[in-house]
């Protein structure tokens, strides 16, 4: 069940480091809004690789996700005050992942509340979440530095819900393991518009990282685009035509499970199955140079790991 918070005066007393990044804001529907990231790395971009959005309604503002660091989320926030001058109630974080979390410091100095998925804690305890935050304070210094810091959420999701803003339904499909330790995309009902976090990547390469390949396929599956007027993924474009947006990280997730599977069952080493693996369908993407290989390799060891169990 989701709890409104009382709400502090949206004004923000920290300083943010400026960003020079081309924010622009794209309405897609009547109440829905979203900012897109720059396809590449992070420290290409000054951290603005992923994108957000937002969800006017006339009780508060509903934003998902938060950008890669504090700088952005502050941008995001100037940008959303040329719209509306209604306050950011919520904040509906998909996935603890750096690249949409470093900004909630600044929606939780504003007093709103942050939603987020089962797994957002473990992770922040984490030795890796940890690593992260050191190599971005280093690698995205000044926009990520000493005072960014990782929040943990207000409302814990663990299973599918809904809630209501401003006679706006929103509902919120928890996926559990995918993409991440824990994801959820959130559904603005009654312009069919369906933000996916990072379970969709459109126009680039997808990100592994730590993901369960199977399960994230399996959620593909079950993810439900029937009815939707756009589709606004975790990186890349809105989209118009779901059910094709979400073909490419479909055929990427299976392509690189076949051929690593293969591999595996011929106890043919990493490096040769990589080699000889045909990538001529992904390899003008955005992202490819930067993440197919180490995408490649975590999909081996964890399909490794998968014949372990049997």
């Amino acid at each position: 069940m989701l709890f409104n918070q009382p709400l502090l005066a949206q004004a923000s007393a920290t300083e943010y480091a400026p960003t020079s990044v081309d924010m622009k804001v794209k309405r897609v529907s009547e109440h829905v809004y979203y900012v897109e990231g720059i396809p590449g790395i992070a420290t290409d971009n000054e951290g603005f690789i992923s994108n957000a959005g937002f969800v006017v309604t006339n009780d508060g503002v509903v934003v998902f996700d938060s950008l890669g660091t504090p700088s952005l989320a502050h941008k995001l926030i100037q940008k959303i005050k040329t719209i509306t001058d209604q306050p950011v109630k919520k904040v509906v974080v998909s996935h603890f992942h750096a690249d949409h979390i470093y900004g909630l410091q600044v929606f939780e100095e504003l007093g709103a509340e942050i939603i987020a998925p089962l797994g957002a804690q473990k992770y922040i305890r984490s030795e890796a979440a940890s690593s992260r935050l050191e190599e971005r304070q280093f690698s995205l210094d000044p926009w990520v530095n000493e005072n960014t810091h990782l929040v943990l959420p207000d409302v814990t999701v663990e299973k599918s819900t809904t809630f209501t803003l401003g006679g706006i339904t929103f509902v919120i499909n928890f996926m559990g393991k995918a993409h991440s330790d824990g994801d959820m995309t959130m559904l603005v009902e009654p312009d069919k518009v369906l933000f996916s976090g990072d379970i969709i990547f459109q126009g680039r390469i997808p990100f592994v990282g730590s993901a369960d390949s199977k399960k994230w396929l399996d959620t593909l599956t079950r993810l439900e685009t029937h009815g939707l007027t756009a589709l606004i993924p975790g990186h890349g474009p809105a989209s118009r035509n779901p059910g094709s947006t979400i073909s490419l990280t479909r055929r990427y997730l299976a392509y690189l499970r076949k051929v690593m599977g293969t591999g595996i069952e011929d106890l043919t080493p990493f490096d040769e199955v990589y080699a000889e693996a045909d990538w001529s369908e992904f390899k003008n993407l955005p992202a490819f140079a930067e993440g197919n290989r180490i995408n490649a390799y975590q999909v081996y060891l964890s399909m490794e790991a998968e014949l372990l169990e049997q």
